[in-house]
Order: C-alpha cells, then structure tokens, then sequence
C-alpha cells in the first residue's frame, strides 16, 4: 500500500512541477544561477525541512503581500539552507482567510509596545468604501508603526513555534518509518520463501 502511495505522489508531481531543466530555462531564477538549482535546497532533510518551515512561516506573516511573499521565502532559504518548496508553502499560513486575524492582532500587539492604533478605526475602513486617501492617513498615523511592530513579534513567536513543532513532526516520521521498517522486512523475507 505504502508503494501505491509513493507512485501516486511520485505521478502527481512529475505532472504538475516543473523539471529541473524548466527551472534552469527559467528567466525569473537566472539572476540566481547556478545556486538555486543546489540539489542541497531541494531535498527533504532533518535540517533543511524545519528551517524551511521557519523562514517560510515568518516571511509570509510578516510580508503580508501575496507574491512577494515566496519571493522572500525563496531569497530567505537561500542563506538558511532551507528547503525551497517547503519555505515557498509555508508563506500560505496567511492566506484571505487568516490575513484580517493577523492584522488585528499585530494592531493589538503593537498598541502594547506603546504604538496608538486604534482598531475601530481599521475596522471602519474595512467595512466602508474608504479612499486610498483614507487608508494612507490612517497607515502614516501611529498605526502604521504598530503594525510593523505587531507582525514582526507575531511572525517571529510563530515561526518559533512552527519550527518546533515541525522538529517535532519529523522525529515523530522518522520513528514511525523505523518501526514499519522491521515489518517491511519481515515481509519481503515470508513473500521470498
């Protein structure tokens, strides 16, 4: 069964991603050379994987502007030794669902750092068809700076957790592998005789 599922993973991503040689062809990665194509940031291993969910996971509660987000995870993962895919999917914890709780609650954190932001004023411009002339008063006020501070502090004490936790994640994978290893090798030895 364990076979059906890697050849099921294995047939989706040779559909869906990009080869290596496509990556290489790619005008946006040329200015990153040959480094990008490192199988290093590739591969899914105990280190890479949990510094990928780190930079990630900060990246995009931080960044907060859709696109740019993976393009900082993929800058961020390079230094790190990151997994790249893992750090370009981890910039997803803030999607439309979760992007109005992250800045109420940088709003929130950053009002205690001794910003002044007040949040039904945020929430009166999200529900009115407020200008742009509006949002920019409102952003040049001590919101601004608020929210700054406010995702900074939240992305860092959630990247935080997130690493480990998956830390966690991968001993607990590892450990199971191992102990369905036995098994595994029992069974092909019975099915040989």
């Amino acid at each position: 069964m364990a076979d059906r599922k890697s050849s099921w993973f294995h047939r989706f991503v040779a559909k869906y991603a990009p080869s290596r040689d496509e990556l290489r062809e790619s005008k946006w990665l040329k200015p990153f050379g040959k480094r990008i194509h490192n199988s290093e940031y590739w591969r899914f291993t105990r280190r890479s994987v949990p510094r990928a969910v780190l930079t990630g996971t900060f990246v995009g509660i931080f960044l907060m502007i859709p696109g740019l987000q993976m393009i900082g995870a993929v800058l961020l993962a390079l230094p790190t030794r990151s997994n790249i895919p893992v750090a370009a999917a981890m910039t997803w914890l803030s999607n439309p669902f979760t992007t109005p709780f992250f800045l109420a609650a940088s709003l929130q954190v950053g009002s205690m750092f001794g910003f002044h932001a007040d949040l039904a004023a945020f929430l009166a411009l999200t529900r009115s068809d407020a200008g742009l002339h509006e949002w920019a008063a409102w952003a040049f006020s001590d919101a601004g700076p608020a929210l700054i501070v406010g995702l900074l502090v939240i992305a860092a004490i959630l990247s935080f957790v997130a690493y480990g936790i998956s830390l966690v994640g991968w001993r607990l994978w590892v450990g199971r592998k191992w102990k369905q290893r036995p098994a595994r090798e029992t069974d092909s030895v019975s099915g040989d005789e």
